[in-house]
């Protein structure tokens, strides 16, 4: 998943939204976060609803809820197949076909065909958040040092102005 962790570690691991963020998404939603696709037992989001592997795929279950927040794995799923690529679609597909509104917590990487089609292509919004390298909770506790990547807020959905007003202090 990450660069210089060994895989069976990383596997074992549940990665976290920061503190800051999960209060940030719950003024953005006014408190209510109906959805989480990709929770897990530490989470600190919250949802209404929490889908976790192995109970639930979030993938493959319905996203017909108002408001999601997704924070996925960023890593290759080597057993389910899957990659960044299918949580960026569904979050694009969630929103046209339901309405919803999505807010997802994502690696940078606009040179990708998958950020082309799916953030540049079809996102409201993005913030390219200025933390260098965003501490996630790992396992429920900080991290340490940080996340090897840029990440960024991306945003499916009519609030833009909101949208621009809650995340501009964390980037542009």
């Amino acid at each position: 998943m990450t660069a210089g962790r060994n895989n069976a570690e990383v596997l074992s691991q549940h990665w976290c939204t920061p503190p800051k963020y999960v209060n940030a998404i719950r003024e953005f939603f006014a408190e209510s976060v109906t959805l989480d696709p990709c929770s897990n037992r530490h989470s600190i989001v919250e949802a209404t609803v929490e889908y976790s592997l192995p109970e639930i795929d979030g993938l493959s279950a319905s996203w017909n809820y108002p408001t999601i927040f997704v924070n996925p794995p960023y890593g290759r799923d080597r057993d389910r197949g899957t990659t960044i690529r299918d949580w960026l679609r569904k979050c694009t597909e969630a929103h046209l076909q339901h309405g919803v509104e999505v807010l997802a917590l994502v690696p940078v990487a606009t040179n990708t065909r998958h950020w082309k089609q799916y953030v540049f292509g079809a996102a409201t919004a993005v913030a390219f958040l200025y933390d260098t390298r965003l501490r996630f909770l790992v396992n429920g506790r900080d991290g340490g040092k940080g996340a090897p990547m840029s990440c960024a807020m991306v945003y499916w959905g009519p609030q833009y102005e909101r949208f621009e007003k809650i995340f501009v202090r964390f980037g542009a």
